[in-house]
């Protein structure tokens, strides 16, 4: 049993960084929201300030944006041109996808420096990009309404976590080459 362990010990030491940060950091998100559902922002900070953003990226398009509070769920109401298109919720601030990120890129953890410095990048290409993908899928949505179901189920996830696979391979190859010094 104990040459099993030596064996595979790379394996198991990925698995249980990988979800050890990913169930601490999950409980802190949690800890996080729990504490904004009572505070100024609605319905917390990263979720209202990600609308704030998309807005205004909708609005250097050209197009005339507005979020306002949901009267009856915790989420802002999109609208573009006085259409409502879109819920911006809790699922659509990217920290769970952060959260996810830094846990596999904790998980093959090179030099103190180097892993900080790419998962605050990773992070702020994330965060960037989350942002886009709303105002595109707003856009889309408003000027192909009839394609709102595959843009929300197909293109839409194909932003974030198509940067985020990308990411990933990226930093295995910074990782190896780092590993093989």
């Amino acid at each position: 049993m104990l040459q099993l362990f030596k064996k595979y010990k790379s394996v198991l030491r990925f698995i249980l960084i990988f979800l050890g940060s990913y169930f601490i950091f999950s409980i802190l998100y949690n800890g996080y929201l729990e504490f904004f559902q009572s505070q100024k922002y609605y319905p917390d900070f990263f979720t209202h300030l990600v609308a704030v953003q998309s807005e205004k990226i909708i609005e250097s398009l050209g197009y005339s944006a507005k979020i306002i509070p949901h009267q009856e769920e915790l989420s802002m109401k999109l609208f573009i041109n006085d259409v409502f298109l879109a819920r911006v919720v809790e699922g659509c601030n990217a920290i769970s996808i952060i959260i996810l990120f830094t846990s596999f890129v904790l998980s093959f953890f090179a030099k103190i420096k180097t892993t900080l410095l790419f998962i605050l990048a990773g992070t702020v290409i994330i965060y960037v990009m989350n942002i886009l993908r709303i105002a595109i899928l707003a856009i889309g949505i408003y000027e192909y309404p009839r394609h709102s179901e595959f843009l929300h189920s197909i293109v839409f996830p194909l932003i974030i976590y198509g940067t985020v696979f990308l990411l990933w391979i990226i930093w295995v190859r910074i990782f190896s080459k780092i590993s093989a010094l």
